[in-house]
């Protein structure tokens, strides 16, 4: 699975979308206002996730406060068939593919998406620059 950006409008959607370009990775993207993610899509972001529903929502957003939403009390299925009506209840962007996900722009952590030499590389690198700089 080549890596897909899920995200609405924003400036950290553009900056991952930017980080990818500005890295050759191929990415597919989606707006989640147009194209709001299935039930079924939600439901495998959810399974790659560690904190489940609260990776994801974005409990600042004026959507959630409006809904006035328990989502401690709902059962999964609705809350899903939720996010699926009021997309802007999600982080953006959401960043996956076959066995990793990001929830948000975080510089250091998109590096995940990176291949691995590529990492091992600019880390090497680094670690050479820190030498030099250290002999003076």
């Amino acid at each position: 699975m080549a890596v897909k950006i899920y995200g609405a409008a924003c400036s950290s959607t553009r900056k991952a979308k930017q980080w990818f370009v500005n890295n050759d990775i191929e990415f597919t993207e989606r707006n989640i206002l147009k194209e709001p993610l299935t039930v079924e899509e939600l439901q495998g972001i959810l399974r790659m996730t560690v904190e489940g529903t609260e990776e994801i929502i974005s409990t600042r957003s004026k959507v959630y406060k409006e809904l006035d939403l328990d989502i401690d009390s709902l059962p999964l299925i609705e809350l899903l068939e939720i996010i699926h009506q009021h997309p802007r209840l999600l982080r953006s962007p959401i960043i996956i593919d076959e066995k990793r996900i990001q929830v948000g722009y975080h510089i250091d952590d998109i590096r995940q998406f990176l291949p691995r030499k590529t990492r091992e590389i600019q880390w090497l690198q680094w670690r050479l620059n820190h030498l030099n700089l250290a002999k003076g």
